[in-house]
């Protein structure tokens, strides 16, 4: 049968361009006919579909042994029971429909769930998302991560919190009258904040999922309890930029080192002078890294995805050029918190060569920042105290799965930033000629009337 719809799918493929070359009124035979045998092979294939219970465990088995046309069999079999008989889908077996289900992926499992109601019962299962987290996320393999998971809804809630990335629209055109300036009559709670709103969020409440890729290969993947020196509500953490490391360079000892070579798909390099004109090596890291940074607050059991997949833009490192820096992130609403009302969460991975091909052994890469913070519109970090209440807002805010959305918005915000330093860069100049003038007036006053 297989064999049969190859042969006829390769003839129908090329035939109709012989006979457009030749006749072109036997074009519309040929779609006549296409129809026909079409419409054979369905009624066919409904056949099949009212199998016995043996067989459905021979089909199966089937799906077992051939994985790669696993996606060919469950698209045949939803086209098939879109217009099958109801009764023809009560005969086949439930495990039949999970064995098809586990094999797809996020968005074509949710789609699928639409097509009937056997689907959507199926579709529910907690074993099904789990399989489809672990291939998008490997952090949730960890046995602490599932128990997390769990206690949050599950993983079924935990990838339509995470999949989607996060998509802010509030970024407006710049506003240069009191859009930054911190009013100088603010109370304390004004400035920080709902003190009360801020007791009820606790920094050890916050759990980080991160997971790195290169070339859809997991290279690595962490998972942070809490938030590093956040202890003491009158601590430092508060009152201090918000920052947290999962990797610095200053490590010394090589556990959990995480390095990227030649046998993970990297070009290799001969010299860094090489690099430097042709940049094949950072064409290669921009285009092949993702990153998800999930951040998961275990007592509102909500989760959110900080990150952005593919790097907002990147920078090698002065004076070495050895260091290549990327900058992943999304924009964050800060309404009611800051004045800006929006800031940036901007995620940085920096990777050091330290290897090229030049010393004798194959280019090798070493993974020695892996960082988050927040940046209002002026470039300034944002303190402990507003960015737990900002990220307690990110939970629950806008999500996209179209990444085009959420570039549009990185940029927009990138744009209204650039515009809003370059604004300021002319008032200052302003300011200082008007300084340097009224120095020169008063110089000659003083002049004039002296002499």
């Amino acid at each position: 049968m297989i064999v049969a719809k190859s042969v006829w799918y390769l003839c129908s493929f090329l035939f109709p361009y012989l006979l457009i070359f030749f006749d072109f009124t036997g074009f519309f035979v040929y779609l006549l006919v296409v129809y026909s045998v079409h419409q054979v092979f369905l009624a066919i294939f409904q056949w099949k579909l009212k199998f016995e219970h043996g067989n459905s465990r021979d089909k199966g088995i089937l799906c077992s042994l051939f994985p790669i046309q696993a996606s060919y069999f469950a698209c045949e079999w939803i086209i098939a029971m879109a217009v099958a008989p109801v009764d023809s889908i009560a005969l086949l077996s439930s495990d039949l429909f999970y064995d098809i289900l586990r094999r797809l992926d996020g968005p074509t499992l949710a789609s699928a769930a639409c097509a009937c109601a056997s689907f959507c019962s199926i579709s529910k299962e907690e074993s099904l998302w789990e399989n489809v987290c672990s291939s998008v996320w490997p952090s949730t393999n960890r046995e602490d991560v599932k128990i997390l998971i769990s206690s949050i809804g599950g993983f079924r809630k935990f990838y339509a919190d995470c999949f989607p990335l996060i998509v802010n629209k509030e970024v407006g055109e710049p506003q240069w009258t009191n859009f930054l300036e911190y009013p100088d009559d603010w109370t304390e709670a004004e400035y920080y904040g709902d003190v009360n709103e801020l007791e009820s969020i606790s920094p050890s409440d916050f759990f980080s999922i991160v997971d790195v890729r290169f070339k859809e290969k997991p290279i690595c993947s962490k998972v942070l309890c809490g938030i590093p020196n956040a202890d003491g509500y009158n601590g430092w953490f508060y009152n201090c930029p918000f920052r947290i490391d999962l990797l610095t360079d200053r490590d010394d000892n090589n556990d959990g080192v995480v390095t990227l070579s030649v046998s993970d798909g990297l070009p290799p390099v001969t010299s860094m002078e090489r690099e430097r004109k042709d940049g094949k090596l950072w064409r290669e890291l921009r285009d092949g890294l993702l990153l998800s940074w999930i951040i998961v607050n275990q007592k509102m059991k909500q989760a959110a995805n900080l990150a952005s997949w593919s790097p907002l833009d990147g920078q090698r490192h002065w004076p070495t050029d050895k260091d290549f820096v990327f900058r992943f992130g999304s924009v964050l609403s800060a309404r009611d918190i800051l004045p800006s009302q929006v800031v940036q969460c901007i995620l940085i991975m920096k990777f050091r060569v330290v290897h090229t091909e030049e010393e004798g052994v194959p280019t090798t890469l070493k993974l020695t920042e892996l960082s988050m913070q927040l940046e209002d519109m002026e470039g300034a970090h944002v303190n402990g105290r507003n960015s737990l209440l900002i990220l307690k807002e990110a939970l629950s805010c806008r999500r996209s799965k179209n990444y085009t959305e959420v570039l549009e918005s990185c940029l927009r915000y990138a744009k209204v930033q650039n515009e809003l330093k370059e604004e300021k860069i002319r008032n200052e100049s302003r300011l200082d000629t008007l300084c340097i003038l009224s120095g020169i007036a008063a110089l000659m006053i003083f002049w004039y009337y002296v002499l």
